[in-house]
């Protein structure tokens, strides 16, 4: 069965932002260049965000150091930025873990390292 994709013109309006980073600044830039552009590019567009956000490892616990967010969209959106060669078991688990947190529904991974940009969509079922 065939589920309505979730804040659609929000993930599309930010996957193309994040296309626009990595058409601007390649494949070999630092995570935190990345980042900074996309902050930049965020803001141009008026777009709410909270930036590098510490997570509770669960709901309604204290903040352990280390789970940070990059990105928090309108209270919506996780985005989690990397630069790395590949995404690995532990980035969908990492970013589940915020998504179940924070109770928000859908998380991005945005590998930057990538010739060929593909954001990775992760549901929060719970």
């Amino acid at each position: 069965m065939l589920k309505k994709i979730l804040y659609p013109e929000l993930s599309y309006k930010i996957t193309g932002l994040c296309f626009q980073v990595h058409k601007k600044l390649g494949r070999l830039a630092r995570e935190k260049q990345y980042a900074d552009y996309l902050e930049h590019l965020l803001k141009e567009q008026q777009i709410k965000f909270k930036r590098e956000i510490k997570i509770p490892f669960q709901p309604n616990q204290t903040l352990i150091e280390g789970n940070i967010a990059d990105f928090i969209i309108e209270n919506k959106i996780i985005i989690d930025c990397k630069a790395k060669r590949a995404v690995t078991k532990q980035d969908y688990y990492q970013i589940q873990r915020y998504l179940q947190a924070t109770k928000i529904k859908l998380g991005l991974i945005i590998n930057f390292n990538d010739r060929y940009l593909k954001p990775r969509r992760i549901i929060n079922y719970s």
